[in-house]
This record gives C-alpha cells, structure tokens and sequence, in this order.
C-alpha cells in the first residue's frame, strides 16, 4: 500500500501521453507506405512527399508515408531493378512453378526481344509476363522516357489505369501529346506518364568566366570547346547518368541536322534522297564526335551523379557544365542574392535541345499497387503539378523549395498563373517548335553513345588531355589536329554495327571492345601530341 501512490503516478506518466495523443496520431498505425524509387534529388522528394501526405489525407482521412530509394542515377537504378527481378523471378520459377533455373531463363524472361511461345526461352518469357513477381517497389518516380520505355519492353512496369481513366489528357483530343518536337509524352500502353517538362543546356557561372577572361556567356554547345575553358568543363560519366548521355544525344542531333540542312541548301528542291540523307546523318555523327572530343578535353573529371556538375559550376571549381535544365536553374536559385542576381546561370542550348519528359510508372507486383496509383494520380493533379514551379510560398506551391521545374499540364502555363510560377518567361510547348528530334537518327544508339564516349574521352582521359594542351601550345597545327580528331573506329557504321553488337548477355565482349577502342584512342593521342610538340 505504501507503494501505491507511486505505482499510480507511474501508470499516469506512461498512459497520460496515449490519452492525450491528438487523434490523427492515434490512427498512425494505419498509416500506409509507398515505396519509392528515384534519381530525384531532396528537394522534389521533400516537396512531393509533404505535398502527397496533405493530399491524401484531405481525400481519404488517412495518412501516407512516402519511403524512397534512391541507389543513385536512373542508369544505377536500371540496374537496382534488373538484379531485383532476377531474383523475384526465379524464386517463382523454382518454388511456385517449379521448375529448373538456368542461364537461358535468367536471359530469356525480361527480354523485351523475346517473344512467349513454346521454346524454354518463351515458355520463361510468358510466364513472367503472366506473373505478379515484385522487385519489393511500388513507384518508379522520375528519370527519362529511354529508360522508362525500357522497363516498359522488359514488362517490369505495368499499366497504372490512369491514361484510360483520364481521355480528357490523353486521348486523341487529350491536352497532353502522345509525342512533342519528336520526343515521346507517354507511353500509349499507359505503362509511363510524363509528368514533368526538361531539356538540356549549360549551366555556368559568371564569376569563373570572368576569372578566365570570357566575356561572353557560352549558350551553344560548340561554345564548351573552347580551348580557354581547357580543365574547366564538368560532365558526368554518360554510362552513369543517363540525363547527361540524353545532352550527349541532343548535341549529337543538333550536328546531323546542320549537316542535313547543309546538303539540302545545295540541292535543287532542298530535298535530299533516302540515300543522301544517310550519308548527311552519318557526316553530321562525325562531327559530333568531334565536338563531343574536345569538350571532353576540356572536362576537369566526369562525376558519377550528373547532380554534382551544378553544384561544382556554383562553387566555382568548374566554370561551366553540361546539365539537364532543373539542376542547373535549381543552383541558381539557391545561390540567388536578395536583388535576385546569381552567379550562377542556366540557358537551354541553343538550337541544340529538344522538349522531353521525366516519367512516373508502377511496378509490376507493386506490393502496394492501390497507394501507387493514388501518387500517380497526385503527381498528375493541379495540386501535384504546382509544386513543380510555383514559387514558394505562394498559394499551392512548394512548402520549403523552389524546384524550377516545369510541369506538364498546358493549362498551367495561362497568363493568369504567370505571377505564381518561378519560371514565367520559360514556355515549353513554344519551345518544342525549335527542334525536332528524329528517333530514328539516334534512338537505337543511345547505349553506343555512352560507351564511345567512355572509351573515346572518359578510359583515355589523361592522354586526351595532355594532346588538347600541346595543341593549344602549338596553336593548332594541321598534321596534330587530323590526328587527335580521327573517330572513324567509332563512326555511325562502327555504332550502328559492331558496337551496338557487343551490348548483350554475353557481357565479356563489350569489356573486350572496350579495352580495344580505348587503347587506340590512347595510342592516337599519344601521336598527336608528339605531333603538336614538333610542330607538325
């Protein structure tokens, strides 16, 4: 009895608490989690996270987690999934269906090529498509349409419904296009939906460009090649970050159009034959290469996270880079002065980039497929796209960041929202009319083009370097500069052929090429700088 008072105050310190526990905390047991996979940096995480809680709680009186992974860039996170469906798959071919694992069913069942039939390659095809095995993630949130387009092939993202419930955005009449400035809006399956606006430019900052006595701004990609800016140019490894190989891709499109255009100026009618055409795409490939050399000579080091490239252009340690366009206008705010002057800038590159779109998808097997389509739906509303540029603060914007971002719907680019958007000037439907992508040009290359850049730039990097110095030094001589600019081994035939070949199951063959086209790009750097010191 002597104990009682005590043991009473001790039941009220620990029950006390529970009692008084507002009644949204109580019901945080129920609280549902989407698992989130993501290139995105905190920023947007933050803000979509806050901003799909609020949401869902109006709607539905429940409260949502949102639990993101983020193992690094979309190409780290292709990988991420690959390996997880690996092993999904074959505990439900062994244990459910059981059956016998092998190298042919790990090849053969994601194999966007591979067609169900009756062969063990088909019968592993059809079963996984007929399957509901999951990688253990709900939502793909962000990366581009190439990637997205992939795992749609592979069939490890499935049909969210939304496209089909929503004509009104998607139809035929929809606001939204299936296709833009030759860049894909969503997929026509539903399997993915852009939900978000990017292209691709240069970010630099003002001060380093003064330091090194540049005067004018770089706003053309060709504008990175200038010898001034030898050891200043920050780039990502394209095999790494696929936002840098798309800039890689856009440059690359831009020279075979002016080639294009060249030819067809010269030509009565100004219109080029089947035959001719291809001659002038593969003219304008080489070309690229060349320019893609000497900015990749002029590179400090290529990062692993196309994000740094932003944030080394701020700190000054770099004086411009290649980005997608959020990254760079993203620092620029950030490191804004109170009269809204920054050292830092960004500008799409000129004539050089189209309009493409940042995706969102379900997984298939989502272990919470209901919730999923529910942030789809989110991402998708006015209240989602908002957060993407509207300033913060002000009504529906972002709580903590402006993400600088541009969002799809094309109602939110009315005059009337001009006041709210962090971005007022910048109109992305109008811009897609600057450039138009041609697929068929480049599309099937995307992976040949981040290896010969590593093999060509990146592997040989230390050699590159030194032959664009002693270039410089020697102001260029002919023999030199026809030596160091040979890229006949990786021309379009090259990338088109035996290039685009080694990418397969067998993965020895590509580190074999690898190896080969980086030794000779060693050796012929080599020789060019010989060159440059004697003068020649």
């Amino acid at each position: 009895m002597k104990q009682l008072p005590l043991l009473l105050a001790l039941i009220a310190v620990l029950v006390t608490p529970i009692v008084l526990r507002p009644k949204t905390e109580r019901r945080a047991g129920s609280e549902r989690t989407l698992v989130v996979i993501t290139p995105h940096n905190e920023a947007i995480r933050y803000e979509f996270a806050r901003g799909f809680e609020r949401w869902s709680l109006e709607k539905t009186g429940e409260r949502v987690r949102i639990d993101y992974r983020t193992p690094g860039g979309t190409s780290e996170i292709g990988r991420y999934i690959a390996g997880e469906y690996v092993a999904a798959f074959e505990n439900h071919w062994t244990h459910t269906l059981g059956k016998k694992w092998n190298s042919t069913v790990e090849r053969a069942f994601a194999n966007a090529k591979q067609k169900p039939d009756d062969t063990p390659e088909g019968q592993a095809r059809a079963a996984f498509l007929a399957s509901t095995v999951s990688c253990k993630l709900d939502v793909f949130f962000g990366g581009g349409a190439f990637d997205f387009q992939q795992q749609a092939n592979a069939g490890t993202i499935v049909d969210s419904g939304f496209v089909k419930e929503h004509p009104e955005l998607f139809g035929p009449n929809g606001a939204i296009p299936q296709t833009l400035s030759g860049e894909p809006f969503w997929d026509k399956d539903g399997r993915w939906i852009g939900n978000v606006v990017s292209a691709f430019g240069i970010v630099y900052n003002t001060d380093a460009l003064r330091r090194l006595g540049i005067a004018q701004p770089p706003s053309r990609w060709d504008d990175l090649a200038d010898p001034r800016l030898a050891g200043e140019i920050a780039l990502a490894n394209p095999t790494q970050s696929s936002s840098v190989n798309k800039s890689f891709e856009m440059l690359i499109q831009q020279q075979m159009q002016l080639e294009v255009e060249g030819r067809r100026s010269k030509v009565e009618g100004g219109k080029l034959s089947a035959e001719q055409e291809k001659e002038a795409v593969a003219a304008g490939w080489v070309r690229a290469l060349r320019l893609l050399q000497r900015i990749g000579a002029n590179a400090r080091y290529f990062t692993d996270a196309s994000t740094k490239i932003a944030l080394d252009v701020t700190a000054g340690d770099c004086a411009a880079g290649m980005t997608i366009d959020f990254y760079g206008r993203f620092q620029s705010e950030a490191v804004a002065r109170t009269d809204g002057s920054s050292r830092v800038q960004y500008v799409n590159a000129a004539g050089g980039t189209s309009v493409g779109v940042d995706p969102i998808a379900i997984f298939r097997g989502a272990p919470n497929a209901g919730l999923a389509k529910e942030f789809i739906a989110f991402v998708m509303s006015p209240e989602g796209q908002r957060l993407w540029n509207w300033k913060v603060g002000a009504p529906g914007g972002p709580e903590r960041y402006a993400l600088r971002r541009l969002p799809v719907l094309p109602a939110l680019y009315a005059d009337e929202f001009k006041p709210l958007r962090s971005d007022p000037g910048v109109l992305p439907y109008e811009q897609a009319k600057t450039f138009q992508y041609h697929g068929a040009w480049t599309g099937p290359l995307f992976n040949s083009i981040s290896f010969i850049f590593r093999v060509m730039c990146i592997d040989p990097h230390d050699d590159l370097a030194a032959a664009w110095r002693a270039l410089i030094e020697a102001g260029f001589p002919p023999e030199a500069t026809a030596e160091f600019s040979r890229v006949d081994q990786v021309d379009y035939a090259a990338a088109s052929g035996r290039i685009r070949e080694a990418f397969g199951p067998v993965k020895i063959k590509e580190v074999q090429l690898a190896k080969e086209l980086a030794d000779q790009f060693r050796a012929q750097y080599r020789r060019a700088e010989e060159l440059a010191k004697a003068g020649r």
